[in-house]
């Protein structure tokens, strides 16, 4: 029996629970490398339904195999962790945890996967486990949303070791409930922060030429940079330089002994963000040179982009044209980062993304407040999940 209308089934019988553990999930919000509480709901669950998961070892998070252990195997990953934010929604299930909120969806992506799980637990139990005809591994990953994510951290135990693939889904309010958004090649952007110190000598502001004038200089940075940049690379790379603050001095007639800069490389291309520090290092110290200030630069390495494969993004597309031929969306290119890219550093994959608006009103924003996603949307994502298996059996 195909997987997709065995889990269609299970689905009918399974509805009222799958909306439930969302919202539980959503009540008990948990941020970054603390989802403790998270990890041992999902662990019961799982144990519950006759499985056998492993939490991961020194941080938070999980992994559960399903299937046939000689055949092949592909990976299913959820992120489980929260946003530092506090949740104005008014909903029934709204966090009761206070300052941190799921505003991000990864409760939405948790309980996806852990649907699927249920599903896939009763399909092997029913006809047994050979009749999967591949292995499936679902991971559960903490700290997705900071910048020591918790994916290099999943790979680093093993979790990833004869996995041949990788699949994810991330919400998307821009999208109607049941649109599935699908893109080959990068579908987010590398995200590094650069932190510009300038040093030099201050003085008053009637005898610049005594002075480095570090704000002079500062402002070189911020106009010249990012144009210079553009020159550089290919402009359809998606590459840019974006300054978010510029702190230095304190009153009108003094030039500061320091200024500071900080703001974030952004690209979609995997070769120019490998090359992307040295490549701003160079260019600053062309631009600083002339005005005669001490420059530091501080550079964070954020994620590389997710760079989706073209059979992967094929099997999801094929995967929703058998649910609904109409409900296949292209999905745009997004400047906004997500670690799901670790894992496309070592095996191909491709992250969909999975329409959460309800044609109602505005369409919200993720990392708001006030973002409330359509629980329709779970069917969806884990009726997708399960034509994706179809395509490997």
């Amino acid at each position: 029996m195909p997987v997709a209308s065995f889990v269609n089934q299970w689905l009918g019988r399974n509805h009222d629970r799958v909306v439930e553990w969302r919202r539980h999930l959503h009540r008990n919000p948990e941020l970054s490398h603390m989802e403790h509480e998270t990890t041992e709901f999902l662990l019961e669950t799982l144990r519950g339904f006759g499985l056998h998961p492993e939490a991961l070892p020194s941080t938070t998070g999980l992994t559960v195999d399903i299937g046939p252990s000689d055949e092949h195997m592909i990976a299913f990953r959820a992120d489980i962790d929260a946003l530092p934010l506090n949740e104005v929604t008014g909903l029934d299930c709204a966090s009761e945890v206070p300052g941190v909120m799921h505003a991000c969806g990864h409760d939405m992506h948790t309980t996806i996967v852990l649907g699927l799980a249920g599903a896939l637990a009763e399909y092997v139990a029913t006809y047994g486990e050979d009749s999967l005809g591949v292995r499936v591994r679902l991971i559960f990953q903490p700290a997705e949303e900071v910048m020591d994510g918790g994916a290099t951290q999943v790979i680093a135990a093993g979790a990833l070791e004869g996995v041949s693939r990788i699949f994810a889904v991330h919400c998307e309010p821009k999208l109607k409930t049941g649109e599935i958004g699908v893109r080959t090649g990068p579908i987010t952007s590398a995200s590094d922060v650069v932190e510009i110190i300038l040093r030099g000598t201050g003085g008053h502001t009637s005898r610049p030429h005594l002075t480095a004038d570090l704000v002079y200089a500062a402002g070189l940075i911020a106009t010249l940079l990012p144009g210079i940049l553009a020159r550089r690379v290919d402009p359809r790379s998606g590459t840019v330089v974006t300054f978010g603050a510029i702190n230095g001095g304190s009153t009108f007639n003094a030039i500061p002994q320091e200024v500071r800069l900080l703001g974030t490389f952004r690209t979609a291309e995997v070769g120019v963000w490998r090359k992307g520090q040295a490549l701003l290092t160079e260019l600053l110290e062309q631009i600083v040179a002339p005005t005669g200030a001490q420059m530091e630069i501080r550079y964070t390495k954020g994620v590389p982009p997710v760079t989706n494969d073209d059979a992967s993004s094929a099997a999801i597309a094929e995967a929703v044209k058998a649910v609904d031929p109409n409900a296949l969306r292209e999905a745009p290119q997004s400047s906004g980062g997500e670690d799901f890219s670790w894992y496309l550093e070592h095996i191909p994959g491709s992250m969909a993304r999975l329409g959460t608006w309800n044609g109602q009103g505005e369409k919200p924003d993720l990392h708001q407040p006030d973002i409330i996603f359509d629980e329709r949307a779970l069917t969806v994502g884990i009726r997708l999940f399960a034509g994706v298996i179809d395509q490997f059996r």
